[in-house]
């Protein structure tokens, strides 16, 4: 058993379960119901149905896994909290890093995706795109400097508006809705809804951010797993009936697969209803990238705390008390990546293999404390072991991105031989 994580006395609860519910539901929904629906339907047909039903009950344990961890073990350090005190410093210091490295690729891409909806509207070219890019960041930045509770409530707002969003695309393409887009059901074999499954993975990763900032719940005991359990039904149910209207109204194929949800709606709207979506995916970038900056500067706070990571990390703005450090780490990263991005020498589609390796890299981390730290619990025992087999028969099938977080693992190693060495000398 490693020693619990020293925490500071400067971060405040704030976050009540209304909070608590928009940042999970924020942090879930990312560009992936912008894209996913249309794509999962063009592979496997009107029986990505089925996938998208099956995805929505397997995410349900993962979501309580995290969920009861946070009840327990509510810390800044989140999931490599929780691998801490299952496994010993070594591979919760390992976690820790798995999820601060991977936010640093991860806001910057959401927040080129949003900025593009708006690029293609307004005709921008890369330097527009990549400058509003550039403001969303600070903007996303700035809130979290000013304190959780900040960043939380416009959470809320921006959670809000997008669910009225995606619930006026489904109740818009209702009219247009037929039986006969339903047949045939399976037209490229059943083999298709399993490798719709695979791909439909990334609209469900999120669950492991919000535990970054569990210290800060009101009465975590309680409303953690209330707001798991909220956040996993609306963040089901949302999915679920995009992907059905997206069938019903068979607005995907080749060439507009991508933009399903833009087709969808613009049959009852028009071309209003491309710019609600191009709103939409503003918003939801801001969502995902604000739940993933607040919880990584926190990560980076309690890594330095560990004594882990750079002392500066653990700097905490002395007026608001947010994790100034972990913030500065991020912001000078996300002017690396947005300039790489910006010159071409990565794209989106390629980058984004990095961090969805590091982020299920961290689910397995959490999973397997899981196993350890909920023995007690009947419902935590059976939900860690769902998520963990679930995950890990994932994993072999990313590729070389794989590789990734066996770098960070080792990066972290040689760091913990360097300090042990210096402490001895």
């Amino acid at each position: 058993m490693g020693k619990t994580t020293v925490e500071a006395p400067g971060f405040a609860k704030t976050l009540g379960l209304p909070q608590i519910v928009a940042l999970y539901v924020g942090s879930v929904i990312g560009s992936g119901v912008l894209l996913i629906p249309g794509l999962a339907a063009e592979k496997a047909g009107p029986a990505s149905i089925l996938a998208w039903l099956v995805m929505s009950i397997l995410v349900v344990p993962m979501a309580i896994t995290m969920g009861l961890l946070s009840a327990r073990y509510p810390s800044a350090g989140g999931v490599s909290t929780f691998v801490r005190n299952a496994y010993g410093d070594r591979f919760g210091n390992m976690t820790g890093w798995f999820f601060l490295l991977s936010v640093p690729m991860g806001a910057p891409i959401l927040s080129v995706t949003g900025a593009n909806y708006l690029g293609v509207l307004l005709h921008w070219g890369d330097t527009q795109v990549y400058a509003a890019a550039a403001l969303m960041l600070i903007a996303v930045l700035s809130m979290n400097v000013l304190g959780m509770h900040v960043a939380a409530r416009v959470q809320t707002i921006v959670v809000s508006l997008i669910i009225s969003i995606l619930i006026l695309a489904v109740v818009a393409a209702l009219p247009h809705a037929s039986a006969n887009n339903f047949v045939p059901f399976a037209p490229n074999g059943w083999l298709s809804v399993i490798q719709a499954a695979g791909l439909l993975f990334w609209c469900f990763i999120g669950w492991e951010a919000v535990t970054h900032l569990s210290e800060e719940f009101v009465d975590p005991a309680k409303n953690a797993i209330r707001g798991v359990l909220w956040s996993a039904g609306i963040v089901a149910l949302l999915y679920f009936s995009v992907a059905m209207l997206t069938v019903a109204t068979h607005s995907y194929g080749i060439g507009i697969s991508a933009a399903s949800l833009s087709v969808m709606i613009q049959l009852s709207l028009g071309p209003v209803g491309g710019w609600i979506v191009a709103v939409t995916a503003l918003f939801i970038c801001i969502a995902a990238a604000n739940a993933y900056i607040g919880a990584a500067s926190r990560i980076a706070y309690s890594l330095a705390q560990e004594k882990v990571a750079p002392r500066w990390f653990g700097a905490l703005h002395p007026k608001y008390r947010t994790p100034i450090g972990g913030l500065l780490f991020l912001a000078l990263c996300f002017a690396v990546v947005l300039g790489v991005l910006y010159v071409r020498w990565i794209d989106l589609s390629r980058l984004i293999e990095l961090p969805n390796a590091s982020f299920i890299a961290t689910y397995i981390g959490g999973c397997l404390a899981g196993t350890r730290l909920l023995k007690d619990s009947r419902a935590g025992r059976i939900a860690s072991w769902t998520s963990l087999l679930f995950t890990v028969g994932l994993y072999p099938f990313l590729g070389w991105s794989a590789l990734y977080p066996v770098a960070i693992a080792l990066l972290s190693l040689l760091w913990e031989r360097r300090k042990k060495t210096e402490e001895t000398v």
